[in-house]
């Protein structure tokens, strides 16, 4: 059984980053915590997305292959991995 990302984030660019609290540290109520992770760059390949190794929110491009697919059909991958193999 396959389940989807925990989080997924529709961007336009294909070197992105994520440091697991973006949208925790913002907005009106924001207070300092020790939440997140070390902030890494991800760079989205030919399949069209890729999944942060850290916290498995997975970058969707706009306009690309993943984009309007059913993300729990897709393999989990991080960068430099390949879902077409094993």
């Amino acid at each position: 059984m396959s389940i989807p990302p925990p989080e997924i984030s529709k961007v336009t660019a294909r070197r992105v980053w994520c440091d697991g609290a973006t949208d925790i540290r913002s907005g009106e109520n924001y207070r300092p915590a020790a939440l997140g992770h070390p902030k890494i760059y991800l760079e989205i390949d030919e399949h069209g997305y890729v999944d942060c190794g850290y916290c498995d929110r997975r970058f969707v491009l706009e306009g690309g292959p993943a984009d309007g697919v059913d993300q729990a059909a897709l393999r989990d991958i991080s960068e430099g991995a390949d879902p077409g193999h094993p």
